[in-house]
Formats: structure tokens, sequence, C-alpha cells
């Protein structure tokens, strides 16, 4: 008798976001070696190298340690569900499979329940197994900066231990939260795209239960007598996505009928499709709206399409300093009625001390 139906759902997207990082994994040694080979033989060849020189030279087609993958865990269904799949599925692969946890110390008594996370990992037998401390500062509100310091403490544990990937364990559920919290910001359509399955300095994070609801890794977790912590702060009104968890979705569902989570991780899908398509435009674009000193071109940038031009506008504006996470669409709109409302109008002043004004029929972008 196979596994229970949860239980087979979350092995088979983790077996297959282990299969993408050995397809990667391996291509990665085979351009390695064929280097070395080359480096090799050109070694070899060389005539003011003896025999016995090249001979005792290290081969380049020895075997590359498996890639290791790990998964950040806080303890709830949703990381542990992901946890005890990543252990089973490693052990059939050729994947080296560790945990990482994130103890924000904004609760009492967190280093222990971090302390207990990781125990737990161990006993899956994943190795290495870390319960990292971080310090969570304020900027952009709790939730941000806890999201910052705990994605900061992912990145250091995956250089340190050369890790391949690391898993996240965000659902179609969470997907659809995100998708409602970039609407009610009105970001624009990057922001309805919400949370991509691979993300990071290359490719780093993937998420493989996008397309499983939260109930499936709750239900699995149980099934495997898994215990699980459920945060305090996740059911806390105080937090917008506890609100819109607890509150707004329960209300919408209410209102349109079900399928309102997967209509929405619907909707994140087609829109970055879209806006990965207008980025790629908008590349290309850029270098065409230029002149010769490199600055844009007001009539130039008049003539392409709105979301075109608006997308090499933020892009100008973060090369020229302004921090991405700060730069807002009100703040893009703004430096595009430069180009479409010119009326003789002053610098606008970004985050970032960057301050774009129009001069000569060009945009000046500076900072400081």
């Amino acid at each position: 008798m196979g596994p229970h139906p949860a239980v087979a759902a979350i092995r088979l997207a983790v077996r297959r976001v282990l299969h993408d990082v050995l397809t990667e994994h391996s291509d990665r040694v085979s351009r390695s070696v064929g280097h070395a080979t080359n480096a090799y033989s050109a070694f070899a060849a060389s005539p003011s190298r003896s025999a016995s020189s090249a001979t005792n030279t290290a081969n380049p087609t020895s075997a590359d340690e498996q890639p290791l993958v790990l998964v950040a865990c806080s303890g709830g269904a949703d990381s542990m569900a992901l946890a005890s799949a990543l252990a089973f599925e490693a052990r059939k692969l050729s994947v080296r499979a560790g945990g990482i946890t994130v103890d924000h110390g904004l609760q009492a008594g967190s280093d222990l329940r971090a302390a207990e996370v990781a125990a737990r990992l161990k006993a899956m037998q994943l190795d290495p197994v870390e319960a990292i401390s971080v310090r969570v500062g304020r900027d952009g509100g709790p939730e941000a900066a806890a999201r910052d310091a705990r994605y900061a403490a992912l990145d250091d544990a995956a250089e340190r231990h050369g890790a391949a990937a690391v898993l996240l364990g965000h659902t179609r559920d969470d997907q659809a939260e995100t998708v409602l919290l970039g609407l009610a910001r009105g970001s624009g359509i990057r922001s309805l795209s919400g949370m991509a399955a691979i993300s990071g300095a290359a490719g780093r994070y993937r998420r493989p239960f996008l397309q499983l609801d939260r109930q499936t890794a709750r239900k699995a977790c149980m099934v495997q007598s898994l215990p699980v912590w459920d945060d305090p702060h996740n059911a806390d009104p105080a937090y917008t996505r506890s609100r819109l968890r607890h509150e707004g979705l329960p209300a919408l569902e209410k209102a349109l009928g079900k399928g309102v989570v997967e209509a929405l991780a619907r909707t994140a899908q087609l829109s970055r499709d879209d806006a990965d398509a207008l980025d790629t435009w908008a590349a290309d674009a850029d270098a065409a709206v230029r002149d010769d000193a490199g600055q844009l071109h007001c009539a130039k940038l008049y003539a392409l399409p709105p979301a075109v031009r608006r997308r090499v506008l933020r892009r100008a504006v973060i090369d020229a300093g302004a921090p991405a996470g700060s730069l807002f669409a009100r703040h893009v709109e703004e430096v595009d009625r430069l180009i479409t409302s010119w009326r003789g109008q002053g610098a606008i002043n970004l985050p970032g001390r960057v301050e774009v004004r129009r001069q000569g029929g060009r945009l000046v972008i500076r900072q400081g």
C-alpha cells in the first residue's frame, strides 16, 4: 500500500525540485570538467613540462561531491512537511540534505523552540543542521524586518555550506495572500505575480509547494505523526498577513465561493509571465533610448509603451542608488511625469537620496 495522498503529493513536489537541482549540478560539473580537461591537455602538451609532471597533475575528471540542499524550517506544518519530504527523497537520490531554522528572538523561549526544531531535523537524519539566531531590525515594519533578517541568515548559511539550493515551504495559500497584499499596495503587475518558484542569487531559493494548499501539508504532518508548532504571530491581528489569512480570504470565499485561492495563485503565474515579457522588452529598449553619453532621451522614452517606459525608468533609478524595496509605483509615476507631462517642474527626490530632473531633453539621474 502506498503512502497517504497528502504525503505522496509533497514528496512528488520535492522530487521534481531535486531532479532540477541534480540536472543543474550535473551541467555545472560537466562544464567544469570540460574546462579542466582543456587546461590539463594544454599543460601536458607544453614542451616545457616533463612527462612525469603531466602524469602527476590532478585528474580533472575526479568525481564531484553530491549537491547539498537545505530546507528552511520554522517548525510549522508547511516547513515540517517539506523537511520530511526532503529527508525521504534525498535518500533515494544523489543529494545531501540539511536543515536551517532561524530564531528571530521575537518571543519568549524562541531559542528553546529553535533548538527543538533543530533536534527534529537531526532526527530525520538531515545533516548539516543549524539553529541560527538573528537580530530583527525595524526597517519596513516588523514583518518585512523579520523577513530580511531571515533571508540574510539563510543566504549566509547557504554560502558557508556551499548549498546548491534552499527549499522554502510557501504554499498556494501563501501565494494567494501575497497576490492580495500586492493588489492592496497598487504596486503593479510584478507584485501581482507573487512569489517565484525559483528566486534568489543563482536560483538559490526553491518553493516546491506553490501548487499545493496548506491543508495538504498539515495533513501530511498529521498522518506521519510529525509534531508541528503553530506560530502565535500567524494568528495575531496586529500583523497584516494574519488579518488577511483569518479575515480577508474567508470573507472573499464567502462572497465569491470556493476557488478564490486557486484563482489568485493562477493570477500570480499569468502575471509573472506577462511581467517577465515586459521586463525583457524594457531591457532591450534601454539602450535604444540613451544618447551617446548614456543619458535617457526624453522624446525616445515618450515613444515607448507606458508599461515598458516605466520599467526603464525604474531600473535607471535603482541603478543610480535608490533601494528597490523603498521605490514604489508612485515614485516611478512622478518620474514618468517628467516625460509625459513636462511643464518645467523641478527635480524629483527619491529614496536613497536619488534626484531626477529633466534638462535639455534628457533625464539627469544622480545620487546625493
